[in-house]
């Protein structure tokens, strides 16, 4: 038999079947080929930040809010990890694995969500975005909580149209639900909320039955409040206490190279922009189509605007900001973007099988290199034996070599000891950080060995200008201070300087093994 008459028959009896069932297994294709992406990665080792998750997360279910205090993030994610962790262990792939999970969640829900909005054509484009996407192939295989903030934003932007532009009110409390989520996984998604109120105040002004539309505002709104007070006191407390030292104000140019990371890169994100946005454009001033979709597609863009504005602006009176907390805004940017290349005809084709095929062959290699804690703790972890001490230089590198080293050892930082060392404790920690005179604080930790008992200084490995924010050129000053301080402590050999292993991580570490006299 001829290969067409071969490959004409199966797709003929795909096209006989249900659309429903078509629709079902066309989105489950994309799924199952995200998933696939997104587990080239799955078994890389964890870096600074996968540490602090594990290590909260390694706690009671009941403990981890209290707990976050120390840290400054909202519960959510936490409390989910733990409980997966309870289910499937703790090791790199499995922790991993929930990302993936999220992530490829995204892809029915992206379609779903522009399926309703924009059409069936802009539902195939989000869900194709969606399941390729590098910054989310890139987050999914990460033990953070940056895949469930996407997830959440890209249902409170597909419910929100859904409730307040389409006007069906049945999606109101999914809506509330899904906003609620967002805030309690990450802090931005606070300006989310203040995103989706602002695209609500842009809808009120064109819509007829405004009382209607603010009642059901304040019924939303209203219980999104009533479930996020109790989070408020320990907000209040981390914006007072904790805050990101680590972080600078960013420039509009460092805003515009995050948001093209969103997209993959200044290439694609230039090609997206400007096919998607002729046919956003073209949705937002055609006369026949001043409707739902045009209204759909302006408070897409409003949300969008006004949190990335009230983020930057924020940071620059209190510098909180992170390429990664972008994670609050792929949501409505992939839903935008959907929309505005399903409408710009064949240009919008072009550039989706242009960014299919560049997406579909992501870099791995940046997932495996975050770090070379693991490799490096393998010279030293079999010449330790409890009751020897860790000194982490790089305070939050303390949770993330307390999972590669052996049970039973001390645990202390350049601010001192460290009595539960799977949390970095951010309360004041610049200010701890200062106080903390090298000589005194080593010579104390010293004085604590017994003869024979060894001490493993961690220190940074520092090779980038993104150690000149407060609290990271503080610990680029300590780490040098530390390093002289045991090399002349009489009392200390030292053993062991552990090479600079995988030398392209940007988040290394250098081990040194002293032992006391």
């Amino acid at each position: 038999m001829p290969i067409a008459a071969r490959l004409r028959a199966p797709a003929a009896r795909f096209w006989s079947l249900p659309v429903a069932l078509r629709v079902a297994l066309g989105v489950a294709f994309l799924a199952g080929f995200s998933l696939a992406l997104r587990t080239q990665a799955i078994h890389a080792r964890y870096w600074i930040d996968e540490g602090l998750s594990v290590g909260i997360s390694s706690h009671p279910f009941l403990d981890i809010p209290g707990l976050l205090r120390q840290d400054g993030s909202p519960p959510l994610y936490y409390l989910l990890l733990s409980v997966w962790m309870d289910l499937f262990g703790n090791g790199e792939a499995r922790t991993h694995a929930l990302s993936v999970g999220l992530a490829v969640l995204c892809v029915p829900a992206a379609f779903l969500a522009a399926r309703a909005m924009f059409g069936m054509r802009a539902g195939w484009i989000a869900a194709l975005l969606a399941a390729l996407n590098p910054f989310l192939t890139y987050y999914a295989q990460e033990t953070r909580m940056y895949a469930l903030v996407a997830l959440l934003s890209t249902i409170v932007a597909g419910t929100f149209v859904l409730a307040f532009v389409h006007r069906r009110r049945a999606w109101l409390p999914v809506f509330a639900l899904a906003l609620v989520l967002v805030m309690y996984s990450h802090n931005w998604g606070l300006f989310l909320a203040v995103g989706t109120g602002a695209a609500l105040l842009v809808l009120l002004a064109g819509d007829p039955d405004r009382r209607s539309l603010l009642r059901d505002a304040a019924l939303a709104y209203g219980a999104v409040a009533l479930a996020y007070a109790p989070w408020l006191p320990s907000l209040v407390f981390q914006a007072r206490h904790t805050g990101a030292p680590w972080s600078e104000a960013p420039t509009t140019k460092e805003a515009l190279a995050a948001m093209t990371s969103l997209l993959g890169g200044a290439a694609t994100a230039t090609a997206v922009a400007l096919a998607a946005g002729s046919g956003i454009a073209g949705l937002l001033v055609a006369p026949r189509l001043r409707g739902p979709k045009s209204r759909a597609a302006l408070a897409l863009l409003t949300m969008g605007v006004v949190a990335l504005a009230l983020a930057w602006t924020l940071s620059q009176i209190s510098p909180a900001w992170a390429m990664r907390y972008l994670a609050v805004l792929l949501g409505p940017l992939l839903l935008l973007a959907a929309a505005g290349l399903a409408r710009a005809g064949t240009l919008g084709l072009v550039v989706v099988a242009l960014i299919t095929v560049i997406w579909a062959n992501p870099r791995t290699h940046a997932l495996h290199t975050k770090s070379n804690a693991h490799a490096a703790t393998t010279y030293v972890r079999d010449l330790l034996a409890p009751g020897d001490m860790v000194v982490a230089i790089h305070p939050e590198q303390g949770p993330l070599m307390h999972l590669y080293m052996p049970q039973g050892l001390r645990w202390a930082n350049a601010m001192g000891p460290v009595a539960d060392p799977r949390v970095m404790d951010w309360r004041d920690a610049l200010d701890r950080l200062k106080d903390a005179k090298p000589t005194p604080t080593a010579d104390a930790l010293v004085r604590s060995l017994r003869p024979r008992q060894r001490l493993l200084l961690v220190e940074p490995i520092i090779r980038s200008a993104n150690w000149s924010a407060p609290w990271t050129s503080w610990v680029r000053r300590r780490s040098g201070q530390w390093q002289r301080v045991l090399d002349r402590n009489p009392h200390l050999a030292r053993l062991l300087a552990a090479p600079h292993l995988n030398g392209r991580a940007p988040k290394g570490v250098r081990l040194v093994l002293y032992e006391r006299a």
